[in-house]
């Protein structure tokens, strides 16, 4: 098979590589790709919201099947316009990529399932959202109703700090994506993250995994995309991930198609545990980043295998098969991030790094220039690693980290510390 892989951060590249073990895939296009990326595939530089240019480079390729990696072509149509070409496709339509695209449209169907969530209102002022606030008092949640490329959301332990997240937000930092804004309650608990395929009828659970969200050690400072991730989380047991299966995602998926938008993708749960009870967080509607990367270094081959079947409808016909391992990825940021950051700086030692099936740098912000591999993004590098236990692929993940020769990058210590301790 043809296949391409739309994106070019950390998730593409680690959906690139466990495809790219699959014999079933002859050629590999990645767009638009990244330096790591453009190791093992071929890259396109084209726009991957530009559903005409996706379609071009489709048929200039023969390419059989296509896998969308980011929210923002989803969001765009681009999976509507490919399967209005008979493109068989992994991700879901836009009407359904609304469960990560609105916020307010998520609690509507939660509402609409009983699936428990956490008390929620919407405003589209600041005036109405802060009175709201103020009623309510802190600790409590404020996000942007849109797409922030994993941020937008401020968990306010201080009214201050919610009427400063809502001027915010209101005052264009996300956006279009701040056009409305969420006020939720605060939900205490662990949070962890569960991954289910859905075909638009059958859903299938393909693992779960626990990240790091705040910048800072100890999970302390302003939240980012993302500053690591572990799988298993040990919050996530059977008796949980059956309950949150049961209650929230099963009646997410029949709410769905019921309203004649099926959701056929990757169902991506964020969930709040307290006292064996999954609440829903939020849900993203593509794999997480950085969770990805370490659920196909578990998962491999086999993954092209899963999203096929998603793809085709037949998801009833196959299970994940995992080894009874664990992974950790750890992200290195360039200085300054999740605020301003240089770009361009060079990063060495990578070459000496081993990489094979239990050891991976995943590429999330990188491009290639005059030989060196420069840093592009603010999320930069996942540094990946499976063990046989948690710590073991701790130890390994940071052994390869403490190789990498790049002064303007930075990454936390603890990551893991939760399951650890």
């Amino acid at each position: 098979m043809n296949i391409l892989v739309l994106g070019g951060g950390g998730r593409e590249h680690a959906l690139a590589w466990a495809i790219k073990q699959n014999p079933k895939c002859d050629r590999l296009i990645v767009a638009p790709g990244n330096a790591g990326i453009a190791q093992i595939a071929d890259c396109a530089a084209i726009d991957p919201n530009d559903a005409a240019a996706v379609l071009e480079l489709c048929e200039a390729n023969a390419v059989d099947f296509v896998v969308i990696g980011p929210e923002a072509p989803l969001a765009a149509g681009v999976a509507d316009a490919l399967r209005a070409q008979n493109i068989l496709t992994f991700g879901p339509s836009a009407e359904a990529a609304k469960l990560e695209a609105s916020k307010a449209f998520t609690k509507e169907i939660c509402d609409a399932c009983n699936a428990p969530t956490a008390a929620y209102a919407r405003f589209t002022s600041a005036e109405g959202a802060k009175g709201y606030v103020r009623e309510q008092g802190a600790p409590i949640v404020v996000k942007a109703d849109g797409l922030a490329a994993g941020k937008g959301v401020i968990v306010a332990m201080t009214l201050d700090e919610a009427f400063n997240g809502i001027d915010e937000i209101f005052g264009g930092a996300f956006g279009s994506a701040g056009a409305e804004v969420v006020i939720e309650e605060f939900m205490e608990g662990e949070e962890a993250s569960l991954f289910v395929l859905c075909d638009g009828e059958n859903v299938l659970a393909v693992g779960g995994a626990q990240d790091h969200k705040r910048v800072g050690e100890g999970d302390t400072g302003p939240n980012t995309g993302g500053m690591g991730a572990y799988s298993p989380a040990p919050i996530l047991s059977p008796e949980i991930e059956a309950k949150a299966m049961d209650e929230i995602v099963r009646p997410t998926v029949a709410e769905m198609a019921k309203r004649g938008t099926p959701f056929q993708g990757v169902l991506y749960a964020g969930l709040m545990i307290k006292d064996g009870q999954p609440r829903l967080v939020e849900y993203n509607v593509r794999f997480g980043d950085p969770e990805c990367q370490v659920l196909m270094l578990r998962l491999g081959a086999q993954a092209l295998d899963l999203l096929l079947a998603c793809a085709e409808g037949r998801l009833n016909e196959v299970q994940a098969q995992w080894a009874p391992d664990h992974a950790m990825t750890v992200v290195m940021a360039a200085q300054g991030y999740p605020g301003a950051y240089e770009k361009g700086s060079v990063i060495g030692g990578l070459d000496a790094l081993p990489e094979d099936g239990s050891r991976m740098v995943f590429h999330a912000g990188t491009s290639e220039k005059d030989g060196h591999v420069v840093a592009t993004g603010g999320r930069v590098l996942n540094v990946t690693a499976r063990g046989a236990s948690l710590q073991e692929a701790r130890d390994r993940a940071y052994e390869m980290v403490d190789a990498i020769d790049w002064p303007e990058g930075f990454c936390r210590r603890d990551i893991g510390w939760r399951a650890l301790s």
